[in-house]
């Protein structure tokens, strides 16, 4: 991804002088293609992310487009108060760059681990947030970034990513992509997750469940028709992020889920849960051990899905139980001069007490 940004980057920056990378001090292999072709478009400004994106602003009030670059939490957690009040509260045209989302670069501890940007950079005003889940999205994610006004954060992985998508895509701002359009669950992924997000879904074929896939290049603006329609039509929307579940994807979809009326699917939020990655080593062995790998997406899934059919016989039993609680109850009324007053409060305390059995699950 990482390749594929400056790239497009370099592309964009050829036929638009307003186009600006900074970076804070990092970068040097990969960005040198882009210094030595645009010298008067490139800037380092050191190990100072905060005056990095100070100047960004400064620079987009003067009428430029301004990429900065740094890695996993430097680009925004270490200036996120200029980011707040500089590029959002003057809705400056600054498009913030994490390369290394999520694991990428788990060999060096949580400081390095970006797990919780996605839902910080989709609370901030006027901020909007992008993930793309492969190459192709990488570049018109890019492209997306660059012709769209005001604050933007995209973040990216590290490189080695998969090119998933063979087609050519419709990518809309706000607007998630079906992979796979129909399925009794509908798995939804974001950013670089979606490699795994494919094995699981063929991991779940071959044990006979239907899946659709989504890949939700957009955190913000969130495609809420698109996951309106999917809690309407399957049994499960399974949520697949690498990144806390508090505030992004996962809890995204759940804000809306929590406003649809009515009947609809569960959800199944896989991701980080509360707590630090204390948890030490290459990108692949830490998705291992947070549940994120295809065979853990796949069999989370396969256990949510047994918890929905035990759920629904539960729900067909309390309704069948409640229904028959109200007919003797009716049929108390209809008799209530033949049945003596002890008889009728046993009654009553028995059918208390069936209903309590049933709604604790007891036998």
């Amino acid at each position: 991804m990482r390749d594929t940004f400056v790239r497009a980057l370099m592309d964009i920056a050829r036929q638009d002088k307003r186009v600006m990378l900074l970076t804070a001090d990092l970068g040097f292999g990969v960005l040198s293609p882009f210094a030595e072709t645009f010298p008067d478009q490139y800037l380092n400004v050191g190990v100072a992310e905060q005056n990095m994106t100070g100047v960004a602003t400064g620079l987009a009030l003067e009428g430029k487009i301004v990429f900065t670059y740094s890695i996993g939490n430097f680009p925004t957690l270490r200036c996120l108060e200029q980011i707040r009040n500089d590029v959002c509260y003057h809705n400056a045209n600054v498009k913030i760059v994490c390369i290394g989302g999520g694991f990428c670069y788990g060999p060096l501890g949580i400081s390095h681990h970006a797990t919780e940007d996605l839902s910080i950079m989709r609370v901030l005003p006027h901020m909007k947030v992008i993930a793309p889940g492969d190459l192709t999205e990488t570049r018109l994610a890019t492209q997306m970034a660059y012709g769209t006004p005001g604050p933007c954060y995209l973040r990216l992985g590290r490189g080695g990513e998969p090119n998933i998508h063979q087609n050519a895509l419709n990518f809309s701002l706000g607007q998630g992509i079906p992979l796979v359009p129909e399925g009794d669950v509908a798995l939804l992924s974001t950013g670089g997750i979606f490699g795994n997000a494919v094995k699981a879904r063929e991991m779940l074929a071959g044990q006979g469940v239907s899946a659709s896939l989504h890949t939700f290049p957009f955190l913000k603006p969130l495609d809420k028709g698109l996951i309106e329609h999917l809690a309407q039509t399957a049994r499960l929307v399974v949520t697949i992020e690498e990144h806390s579940v508090i505030g992004g994807l996962g809890g995204a979809v759940a804000e809306v889920l929590a406003e649809l009326p009515g009947p609809k699917a569960l959800l199944v939020r896989i991701g980080l849960r509360e707590g630090f990655s204390c948890e030490v080593g290459d990108q692949e062995y830490l998705r291992e051990t947070y549940g994120l790998s295809p065979v853990a997406i796949s069999q989370r899934v396969k256990a949510a899905l047994q918890e929905s059919d035990q759920l629904g016989n539960f729900y067909n039993l309390s309704i069948r139980v409640q229904e028959t609680i109200q007919n003797i109850q009716i049929l108390l009324s209809k008799f209530d001069q033949v049945v003596s007053t002890d008889a009728k409060e046993r009654i009553q305390e028995a059918l208390v007490d069936l209903k309590w059995s049933v709604y604790n699950n007891e036998p």
